[in-house]
């Protein structure tokens, strides 16, 4: 047991999240999110929420400040309606000091190949739709 880490994040997720380095992505994947067939490494969290989960991440995970885009959502497929979760989204984000220009949106398909080529992918309980994001690990500064 440690003190100070939220039992929403497994020591299996946080070895993975320690592991990552400068540039590596992890997708945070939707209960319909096809986790196990596009994942390089797995990490299950059945059961937990996105909003929750994201909240725990971001209190540790340095997100990469290098790049135009290092938080990214699936686009909505043209009829489907937006997602009220992407508003909780912005307010975590916020809440952990990154900026909402720094979110960026891709297209189903190519969600589904970045998602591929990612680090990891959490396979949560979430239930809503178009809930999927990637973070793109950034760098923490040495104390000077």
């Amino acid at each position: 047991m440690l003190k100070g880490i939220p039992r929403i994040l497994s020591p299996e997720l946080m070895k993975i999240l320690m592991e990552m380095g400068h540039g590596d992505e992890i997708v945070l994947a939707d209960s319909n999110f096809p986790a196990a067939s596009c994942a390089r490494k797995l990490v299950r969290a059945d059961g937990h929420a996105m909003l929750d989960l994201l909240d725990a991440i971001l209190a540790f995970f340095p997100i990469d400040t290098y790049t135009a885009y290092p938080v990214t959502l699936m686009q909505v497929v043209p009829g489907d309606p937006m997602p009220a979760i992407w508003e909780k989204y912005r307010q975590i984000l916020i809440h952990h000091g990154i900026q909402i220009s720094k979110l960026g949106f891709v297209e189903r398909m190519a969600f589904y190949e970045k998602a591929r080529q990612s680090y990891a992918i959490v396979a949560t309980g979430e239930e809503s739709l178009y809930a999927n994001i990637v973070l793109k690990k950034g760098v923490i500064e040495a104390a000077r």
